[in-house]
């Protein structure tokens, strides 16, 4: 197959009001060309009407009728994400003909891993077919519900990607992929077909919302909150004692599963210290369970901007953390670019997930196609 041109769209669990547009020419297998990419800022009406539905989702949690909120939020959301692509294709030159498909992952409200005896459950806002409409662009989306259906935890979704990263670098398996967002996920790629990801544990999330609560802002910008106080290191190793820290992967996390109340009682300052300490050490704990424990994490999402939870990693997770624009890679854009790969590897029905990446039975695809020629 020749490369063809896909958009990915990813907006995280920190809910921080953006849009992340990237576009990569690919055959689902190597990454060919990296265009352009964007950060489109939501309506604020929309971020407040998303935390309304995150409240709403750990209410619910998967017990009964989905809150009335849900259908609100996910037309909203999906209007204004395809109203930032049709703006984004207009500014660089492109027209719907020149773009095999849209990945659209939508809006994560709710996340719940399996247990033995009883699937996982994840609920994504977003409206493919809406969105392919007003696009007259394919759009896959829903990309975690097969994955869950067949036993697996829906999530980490981005190891193939990152493995395609890699290996453009020339990486081994002294290198590891870190991302962080709400939550942390790693991937290692040991050559060939062998690689593993899961949910190391918390990333910005209990930050961000540790410094909302004290009314700080809404996130510790360059770590300066945190590098002004000291870590509770008694709570810290109570903290790390976490039984999901050492649980075998594969593995995932809700965004909500850590939270800002493991700071309780403790000063803003040294509150902050603390969480960005415990994320150092849960990834250091991740780092432990794989085949060869890497030596360097190249490191993506927002938080490898904040200089306080780089130093943490290089003290307490045992690792030199590299941030991705050091190799080439453009940190902020990676997650999105991950889905519009992922979606041509669903065009193409190539697996998106496998056994030691979300723990199904064996390697799946996944994705719906909401195809424009339809949706018109």
């Amino acid at each position: 197959m020749q490369p063809k041109w896909a958009i990915g769209l990813m907006t995280g669990t920190v809910l921080d009001g953006m849009i992340d547009i990237a576009s990569i020419r690919t055959d689902g297998v190597e990454v060919a060309e990296f265009g352009a990419w964007t950060l489109a800022p939501y309506p604020p009406a929309l971020r407040t009407l998303l935390e309304e539905a995150v409240e709403a989702a750990l209410a619910w949690r998967f017990e009964g009728p989905e809150p009335a909120i849900f259908a609100r939020a996910e037309e909203a959301l999906t209007v204004a994400q395809a109203d930032a692509v049709a703006a984004f294709l207009a500014e660089n030159g492109l027209t719907p003909a020149d773009v095999a498909a849209v990945g659209f992952h939508g809006q994560t409200v709710l996340h719940r891993a399996p247990e033995p005896g009883r699937h996982g459950d994840t609920r994504q806002l977003g409206d493919g077919g809406l969105m392919a409409r007003r696009l007259g662009v394919d759009v896959v989306y829903d990309f975690r519900t097969a994955d869950m259906r067949a036993g697996g935890h829906g999530a980490p979704l981005s190891a193939s990607y990152h493995v395609a990263l890699l290996r453009r670098i020339g990486a081994g398996p002294d290198t590891a992929a870190l991302n962080l967002g709400g939550v942390a996920n790693v991937t290692w790629w040991g050559g060939g077909d062998s690689f593993v990801a899961f949910d190391t544990g918390p990333a910005n999330g209990p930050i961000n919302d540790w410094i909302k609560r004290q009314a700080l802002g809404e996130m510790d910008v360059d770590g300066a909150v945190a590098s002004r106080g000291r870590v509770d290191e008694e709570r810290l190793a109570r903290l790390l004692d976490h039984p999901y820290l050492t649980a075998a992967y594969p593995k995932s996390l809700d965004r909500y599963d850590f939270t800002a109340d493991m700071a309780d009682g403790l000063s803003p300052e040294d509150g902050a210290a603390t969480l960005t300490a415990f994320t150092a050490g849960t990834v250091g704990r991740a780092l432990d369970l794989l085949p060869q424990r890497p030596t360097r994490l190249i490191v993506c999402g927002g938080g490898r901007k904040n200089p306080a939870i780089m130093a943490a990693l290089r003290e307490r997770a045992g690792a030199e953390p590299v941030p991705a624009e050091a190799v080439g890679w453009r940190g902020d854009a990676v997650e999105a670019e991950c889905f519009a790969y992922l979606a041509v590897r669903a065009l193409r029905g190539m697996p998106i997930s496998w056994p030691l990446t979300t723990g199904v039975p064996e390697p799946m695809g996944g994705g719906r196609l909401a195809p424009h020629a339809q949706a018109a």
